[in-house]
């Protein structure tokens, strides 16, 4: 099968806390790093009380350091929210402590409520996300070797060309990956609605650059692998429950499983929620497998990242060893 990698959003269960979320990232890390898994990213979200990833770039520093070769990036920092001067100086330091490991996936959303999203943007406006396709191009200049002259430098940074990918839920995004010649990330783990459209669009429109030969696409994809489907599907509850709660307006910390859950759902709630996770693959080895096979054959990606966000920290490291089992991934050597 093409590449898979690993998305982490440090995930905060009920009944635990942000230090034992940390605790199992890099558990969950160190775990995919041996099965084969190309990368592992982490998502900037802030006041979210089920996801502990709002430090991005720091818990970066803290996977990589208890790592030793699997790449690790943001998936995403949501640019925005920042000075590109200053997320170029973060992955500047992260790619010269870790040189040959570090990416850096960009968003333009808040990752956030409106209010927080005041908050993040106090100093740069509720224009912001409008300065997005800028705010990429200047986060690239600050990579590229410094110029005589120049008056705003990365250091560290500059000269190190830390590798950019564009991510994105709709056309927009798509459309500026393909324009600057970057690797384009799409969220149909959670937003699939526009995944054709935008890969269609990205590959049809993509141009060549020194970033990028040719268009290269990754998409997220959610795995609840376990022994049956039953209890696969037992796993999916709790990101079941968790976007029933978002839909309500009431995030929470993630749920333990519920059998049934879905069954009980109001229509309306259960639309929005098999709709957001429709890019899943739930069940058995056998189940996954005709799964991810389907969406790779449906979709041509190159690169899948697999999210996994089940309540059992066993059970989490049990369905990404099915994932690789699947994938046919050899484990790294010790």
């Amino acid at each position: 099968m093409i590449p898979f990698s690993v998305l982490d959003l440090s995930p905060i269960v009920e009944g635990g806390d942000a230090a034992q979320s940390f605790r199992h990232t890099v558990e969950l890390a160190r775990h995919c790093e041996r099965l084969g898994f190309k990368r592992y990213w982490l998502a900037e979200h802030h006041g979210m009380p089920g996801i502990a990833s709002a430090a991005t770039a720091v818990l970066l520093g803290h996977v990589a350091g208890a790592t030793r070769s699997i790449r690790v990036g943001a998936g995403g920092v949501m640019l925005p929210n920042h000075s590109p001067l200053v997320i170029a100086e973060q992955f500047g330091t992260l790619a010269t402590l870790y040189p040959g490991r570090i990416d850096l996936g960009v968003g333009r959303a808040p990752g956030s409520d409106a209010a927080t999203a005041r908050a993040l943007r106090r100093a740069r406006g509720a224009e912001a996300a409008d300065q997005f396709p800028q705010d990429v191009a200047e986060l690239l200049a600050y990579f590229e070797p410094a110029r005589a002259g120049q008056a705003l430098r990365a250091i560290p940074g500059e000269g190190l060309r830390v590798p950019v990918w564009v991510l994105g839920s709709s056309l927009f995004g798509a459309q500026l990956a393909a324009l600057l010649g970057l690797p384009y990330a799409f969220a149909s783990h959670f937003a699939p609605q526009q995944l054709m459209p935008a890969v269609e669009l990205y590959r049809s429109e993509f141009r060549p650059s020194r970033h990028l030969d040719a268009p290269y696409v990754m998409l997220g994809f959610n795995v609840f692998a376990a022994d049956s489907d039953e209890e696969g599907a037992l796993l999916a509850s709790s990101m079941q429950q968790a976007f029933a709660s978002l839909y309500a307006g009431r995030p929470g910390r993630l749920p333990p499983p519920v059998a049934g859950f879905m069954d009980r759902l109001p229509m309306a709630e259960r639309v929005f929620v098999e709709r957001s996770l429709a890019c899943s693959a739930v069940g058995s080895p056998a189940t996954v497998r005709r799964a991810l096979e389907d969406f790779i054959a449906r979709t041509g990606a190159d690169e899948l990242m697999l999210t996994s966000q089940v309540f059992d920290h066993a059970a989490r490291l049990r369905s990404y060893g099915i994932a690789a089992e699947v994938a046919g991934m050899a484990p790294a050597a010790a």
